[in-house]
């Protein structure tokens, strides 16, 4: 059986419900206080996915810059799906959905700090040459990964410039 679900831009009926199911799908992070932070920003794309009227996934895109470039990236994450609705296409879905309309809107590389196996999927390439706002540690160095939506073939490279609600260390390793 096909699960059939809905995607689109966060409601504001959903907004109380996102907090929960962030913790729901991040039990041993504290994801909340970014996610509430980003929800009240306007550089931020908010994406939700809905199984007849329940709030299932959740995705966020950060738009930002380069130190030292014009191009415009995004930061990928926090993505939750509800934990019984994982592993049903839901997360990927709604990534595509996020790339596709900042594609639209001229983003030229959207990155992400995820599992490199679950991202693959959704054509992002390990170790970006873009700088975090932090150092991580070596071994998430791979978990570090980029896209190109503008046709390039070669990563971005400079330091990220993000919004102040990412600019906390503990976030980066």
């Amino acid at each position: 059986m096909t699960l059939s679900f809905t995607r689109g831009e966060t409601l504001p009926a959903d907004l109380p419900h996102i907090p929960h199911l962030n913790a729901a799908a991040f039990p041993r992070e504290d994801l909340v206080p970014l996610v509430e932070a980003l929800l009240a920003d306007p550089a931020v794309l908010s994406l939700s996915a809905h199984l007849d009227d329940r709030l299932i996934g959740h995705i966020l895109f950060t738009r930002a810059r380069l130190e030292t470039a014009d191009e415009t990236v995004a930061l990928l994450g926090p993505l939750a799906v509800q934990p019984m609705h994982q592993r049903k296409g839901i997360g990927k879905a709604l990534i595509a959905e996020g790339l596709a309309r900042l594609k639209a809107e001229g983003v030229a590389e959207v990155l992400v700090l995820g599992d490199p196996a679950y991202y693959s999927r959704s054509g992002f390439r390990p170790a970006s040459r873009v700088t975090p706002p932090y150092t991580l540690p070596a071994e998430w160095v791979a978990a570090w990964q980029w896209q190109r939506l503008d046709g390039a073939d070669e990563d971005l490279s400079g330091i990220l410039v993000l919004p102040e609600a990412w600019m906390r260390p503990e976030l980066w390793g």
